[in-house]
């Protein structure tokens, strides 16, 4: 895999999917070939005051035209900025960015929530195994037509005015699905509780984690989560989310 450097990448689309969500393709180059799923990148902002890049998941991967997708919350100034974009404007990245998911198993449960759904639909795409495909929503959905071309879709909305009233635990349960290996992202009490499921089952687990970042490549350390081993870098119990994850096994951390 080559090095990632930052360049300037053209915008071919941008589009609000849903209130405060946009979608986002890229023409990415080389950045598309090297991609994996549940890596991410990092886009700057013009703003010369906002000198930190947005750390934001891969969804889609197109290698073939060298373009990626990006769907994205706006949660602050710079996304803001982001979802100003037109198509044929230029925005500097860096990417692709950390660990992405293994691909295993026979039988999978892909499982998302929130603007943790986004990163799996790459992953849902290249698994070739039998595979359930959960996605949990506050009340208004998006991307689950597009994941309904690669697996069944089951879907939790906590009002229940979509699918089973609950969360995506609540979903797997209701539906009695079963799986050899689990693929999650999510808020952390999503993943905390898919952990504590997947334990309780005896079922592998691979977790996305999101967190703040700042410089995305593992020399700060302003984004480490608490680890079951010691980390070689600094020699304490705890990973940094952007360069040994941000996917881990679910018994490689403590959530």
């Amino acid at each position: 895999m080559s090095v990632a450097i930052k360049k300037g990448i053209k915008v071919l689309e941008n589009n609000r999917l849903e209130e405060g969500v946009y979608d986002m393709w890229l023409e990415a180059g080389n950045m598309a070939a090297d991609a994996e799923p549940g890596q991410f990148i990092s886009l700057y902002c013009q703003d010369g005051g906002r000198l930190l890049p947005r750390p934001i998941s891969i969804c889609e991967i197109h290698k073939e035209s060298g373009n990626i997708r990006l769907v994205y919350r706006v949660v602050g100034k710079g996304t803001e900025e982001f979802a100003r974009l037109k198509p044929g404007e230029i925005i500097d990245c860096i990417g692709p960015l950390g660990k992405g998911f293994t691909l295993e198993g026979k039988k999978a449960l892909v499982v998302g929530g929130g603007i943790g759904i986004p990163p799996l639909l790459e992953l849902a795409k290249q698994l070739d195994c039998e595979k359930s495909i959960v996605l949990g929503y506050r009340d208004v959905t998006f991307l689950n037509k597009d994941f309904e071309n690669y697996g069944k879709v089951y879907i939790s909305t906590e009002d229940g005015s979509i699918g089973t009233k609950g969360n995506v635990i609540d979903a797997i349960k209701a539906n009695n699905l079963e799986a050899d290996i689990i693929y999650a992202c999510g808020p952390t009490p999503m993943l905390k509780g898919i952990k504590e499921y997947a334990t309780s089952n005896k079922i592998k687990a691979q977790l996305s984690l999101e967190e703040r970042m700042a410089c995305g490549i593992g020399a700060c350390l302003s984004c480490v989560c608490q680890s079951t081993d010691v980390d070689h870098h600094s020699n304490v119990n705890n990973k940094r989310i952007c360069k040994e994850g941000p996917v881990f096994y679910a018994d490689e951390i403590i959530l």
